[in-house]
């Protein structure tokens, strides 16, 4: 047989070893073998047999307790269980040197691990508004006649508007219970992003929980009376005088002065009754002010579309029957790819991202890129703003922020939302 054919040839002619079948009809044929005991007690328990065959061995009851005994090695289970691998591949030793079998495995199985984030949250009022907004105070910023006054119309159109001054009186006034809503601008088709509403959010511990996209339509507006041909100056907001550049200019119109709001410039020009002054603003800011409108969608490309974020004190409860984003932000440590790292997270789970954006990090604004010279090379250091889309409420989502988070020294979710799908 294989074993005796690897037995030295000396010890070949004295020991055979039956065949494979052979042992196995042999065991069979065998008595059961006695439970564990400790080597000292099988052997008493043999000697007895063996003195007295006739007499049967006494049967003791074992009474199972929560405590084990230091000095008694535990007893196995009588089903015959595969035993639970143990670190040096024997089973642990007791007092008196003898050693114990490895604990056998529970016949029932562990009770599944539950993620604690897929664990449903109790409502909150944000998700108790109603969202027509009926009896919702929002605050947006500028003067009444506002684009931004507009959107928060549109996003809750039976709520009471209310005008801040600055954008950061805006958020102070949902922080701070005074309103239960605000509506600002984040980025516009042609002038970019806002960037100071993204340094507001992450000071703010406020939540994005919508965005509503309008589209901006400038009008050129003056006194009664007054003609194009009156104007020299014009004045508005720094973006809608981006947005209307060229069309300004082949107006004729070369002076430009930059305020707060658009609503508020026509607002000065009605106040003051200025006659070689204009306005950039909105037809329901003609409306309010008693001005006339000059000329209409004055910008400078047709297509002219705010997005604007909608902000609570409270999250709302994300959904995935509808299409929901996210948005995100964090920072990364120095090193080659990291950004590369950050990004792949999300397109490993197939997750779209709709936007970055970075901003200098304030609180760490330099890092040092390579310390091998006298002096140090120093770069900005940034954080990075992305806009998924995808929903908290997916598996997924949470696998990928969490992936981000093993490498990210600061990861913050500033809001999942449902994503504005109407026409602008």
């Amino acid at each position: 047989s294989y074993f005796a054919s690897r037995l030295p040839q000396s010890a070949t002619p004295h020991l055979r070893l039956p065949s494979w079948p052979a042992r196995r009809l042999m065991a069979s044929m065998t008595t059961p073998r006695l439970p564990f005991l400790p080597a000292r007690t099988r052997s008493a328990v043999a000697a007895t047999s063996s003195s007295s065959p006739s007499s049967p061995l006494p049967r003791r009851s074992i009474k199972c307790s929560s405590s084990t005994n230091a000095n008694s090695a535990p007893l196995p289970s009588t089903s015959r269980q595969p035993r639970a691998p143990v670190a040096d591949g024997v089973g642990s030793a007791d007092l008196n040197g003898l050693r114990a079998p490895p604990i056998p495995v529970a016949d029932s199985p562990l009770p599944a691990y539950r993620d604690p984030h897929g664990l449903p949250r109790p409502l909150t009022s944000a998700d108790l508004m109603e969202s027509s907004g009926e009896g919702l105070k929002v605050a947006y910023q500028g003067f009444p006649g506002a684009y931004s006054e507009a959107a928060a119309k549109k996003a809750y159109p039976n709520c009471q508007t209310v005008p801040c001054e600055h954008f950061d009186t805006a958020f102070q006034a949902v922080q701070n219970w005074i309103v239960d809503r605000a509506v600002l601008p984040l980025e516009n088709t042609l002038g970019g992003s806002i960037h100071r509403n993204y340094d507001l959010l992450l000071r703010h511990e406020l939540h994005i929980v919508g965005e509503v996209r309008l589209a901006v339509r400038h009008c050129l507006l003056a006194n009664r009376g007054v003609k194009i041909g009156n104007l020299r100056n014009v004045i508005s907001h720094p973006q809608a005088l981006a947005q209307c550049e060229h069309t300004l200019t082949e107006l004729g119109i070369e002076h430009r002065q930059a305020v707060d709001d658009t609503a508020g410039a026509a607002k000065l020009v009605a106040e003051q009754m200025l006659q070689d002054t204009g306005a950039v603003a909105s037809s329901l800011a003609a409306e309010l002010y008693g001005l006339d409108i000059l000329a209409e969608n004055i910008q400078d490309e047709k297509v002219n579309v705010t997005r604007f974020m909608m902000l609570a004190r409270e999250p709302i409860i994300p959904r995935v029957d509808k299409p929901f984003k996210t948005s995100i932000v964090f920072s990364l440590e120095e090193g080659p790819g990291q950004l590369f790292k950050a990004l792949a997270v999300f397109a490993l789970r197939e997750i779209n991202l709709t936007k970055i954006e970075s901003r200098p990090h304030k609180k760490r604004p330099f890092r040092v890129a390579d310390d091998t010279f006298s002096t140090p090379v120093k770069y900005f250091n940034y954080l990075f703003y992305v806009d998924l889309e995808a929903s908290m409420a997916d598996p997924k989502t949470r696998k990928a922020l969490g992936n981000l988070e093993e490498f990210a020294p600061f990861v913050r979710v500033l809001g999942s939302y449902p994503t504005d799908v109407s026409e602008v």
